[in-house]
């Protein structure tokens, strides 16, 4: 796309970088919604977003040393987003959450910043995004979450063993043939501090390739909602140099860290409704650290595991009263490849969502059935157990 040279063709150029922008932000942070906008000068905005997950959960143990079952009223995420333009090249995001408050009994969380980033957009085949944000490596990580095909992510797999779900850096990413190809490529942080062997980036890529409608945003969406007719293949590549020693008391040893991921995402509207199905696997590798001479106690548990998901859904066709039922379902294995065995798990649930306004308002059902390979006689939440959630979601 040449730049204009005329006020026309900039005034049309403007427009399409801030719809773009627009989208980009949405996709990337987590709504489509928008709320109240202000206008800055000729080409600066600001909008903000308040996000709601309100759960009530009942699970088959109370915490890891209480086998008890228990019932906990929490919120899932509490955000208060600000997004906006500078100019038609320059955009910015950021939010601040407080997630899980009042879950296991931790009330009044204090808030933090969980992204905060700038967006610079020259032109679609090259972007840059620069700050705290999204890890680009999983699909379900970068769907948003509150636009899910299921309750939520999986509680591991999505994520990555250093930097979880956000990481630090400079992104760059594109859309090439009218959006049917996208890439990304990101250098970040990643694992820091006295223990890991020598402080190097990590490096990230990612690909996906869009066969019937495009997934032209940086983030995804768990489902359109029967907006679109999408067919996506995607494959990513994680990697950070000596991160961890084998032998942590004689610091030698050292382990590099290499991850990959592939992935599959299906949606189709038809009269008879919506179907969805989506699907992916993931295998992290820092050369089985955890079976070293003396392994660092501050390893998370994630750091060779080894995954994989199913997802389907369908949205009904016409309304049930004042909104839409969509139902879905969830199979997932995770094995995390320690010595002791525990943790690796099988989950499946079942479950619907009521949509009153979209994802704008609706309300949410699971019921989740974990089981564990071995059970940990010393951990409640290693062994087999239900879990049974009700959500209420709300976005302005």
């Amino acid at each position: 796309m040449k730049r204009a040279n005329n006020n026309s063709n900039g005034g049309i150029r403007r427009t399409r970088l801030a719809a773009a922008c627009a989208l980009v932000l949405a996709g990337f942070a987590g709504s489509a919604a928008a709320g109240p906008t202000i206008p800055f000068g000729k080409e600066g905005n600001l909008t903000f977003n308040y996000s709601f997950q309100g759960w009530a959960q009942d699970r088959g143990f109370s915490s890891p040393t209480d086998s008890g079952s228990s019932t906990d009223f929490f919120l899932r995420r509490n955000r208060l987003t600000f997004s906006g333009q500078y100019n038609d090249l320059v955009g910015f995001y950021a939010n601040v959450d407080a997630p899980g408050d009042s879950k296991y009994t931790q009330d009044d969380k204090s808030i933090f910043f969980r992204d905060a980033y700038i967006t610079i957009d020259p032109r679609d085949e090259v972007r840059f995004i620069i700050g705290r944000g999204k890890n680009t490596f999983t699909r379900e990580n970068l769907e948003a979450c509150f636009d899910p095909l299921t309750m939520d992510r999986a509680e591991t797999l999505a994520y990555t063993p250093w930097g979880g779900s956000r990481d630090t850096g400079v992104a760059i990413w594109g859309n090439l043939a009218n959006g049917k190809v996208q890439y990304r490529g990101m250098i970040s942080d990643g694992r820091e501090g006295n223990e890991v062997v020598k402080d190097s980036p990590r490096l990230t890529g990612r690909v996906h390739l869009s066969l019937l409608d495009p997934e032209y945003e940086f983030g995804y969406r768990g489902t359109y909602l029967g907006t679109r007719n999408v067919l996506t293949i995607g494959a990513a590549y994680d990697y950070q140099k000596d991160v961890a020693y084998g032998d942590y008391i004689g610091k030698a040893d050292p382990k590099d860290y290499k991850g990959w991921t592939a992935d599959i995402f299906w949606e189709q509207p038809t009269s008879a409704g919506t179907f969805t199905a989506s699907g992916a696997v993931v295998r992290l590798d820092t050369g089985k650290v955890h079976f070293g001479l003396s392994p660092d106690p501050n390893l998370p548990q994630t750091t060779d595991m080894e995954g994989y998901y199913v997802k389907a859904g369908y949205l009904l066709p016409g309304k049930v009263g004042p909104g839409r039922v969509q139902i879905f379902g969830r199979y997932e294995r995770s094995e995390y490849n320690l010595p002791t065995g525990y943790r690796d798990q099988d989950w499946a649930s079942v479950g619907a969502h009521y949509l009153i306004d979209g994802q704008l308002l609706k309300v949410s059902f699971e019921a989740a059935d974990l089981k564990f390979d071995k059970q940990n006689p010393t951990d409640a939440s290693q062994r087999d157990y239900r879990q049974y959630t009700l959500g209420l979601q709300f976005i302005f």
